[in-house]
């Protein structure tokens, strides 16, 4: 069992920088390849970024790529997202998400293969 906890949301304008944080508890937060997906109102939840195990490999939606950027700290069971050049567009609730994986280097953009995800963060990104 894994808990996740983000935080980091809030107001930003257009154009600025915004870092989440989501810390989970329990021993085996290596085991687990993670994931940032994010809700805006009135759409479904989408896959915005993922990293392995190890943090070798990462993945990004076409619509954040070279402005966000996912790393982690197996030591402080922390994931982060960095976001850069923030966009109104951006504006959801961001959630992150943990999938257990065998493989180091492995990880998972489909949401249905997650197994445990947090309560979500708000970012608003006004117009």
């Amino acid at each position: 069992q894994v808990q996740l906890v983000e935080s980091g949301g809030g107001l930003v304008q257009a154009g600025g920088s915004l870092r989440l944080s989501c810390t989970g508890s329990g021993r085996t937060f290596s085991s687990y390849a993670m994931g940032w997906f994010r809700q805006a109102p009135g759409k479904e939840r989408e896959f915005v970024a993922t990293i392995s195990r190890t943090g070798g490999n990462t993945y990004y939606a076409d619509s954040v790529k070279g402005r966000f950027t996912i790393s982690r700290d197996n030591a402080k069971n922390t994931v982060y997202l960095q976001m850069n050049s923030l966009k109104p567009e951006d504006t959801a609730v961001y959630y992150c998400a943990a999938d257990y994986e065998y493989s180091g280097t492995s990880y998972e953009w489909r949401e249905r293969e997650y197994d445990y995800w947090g309560q979500g963060t708000q970012v608003t990104v006004p117009s």
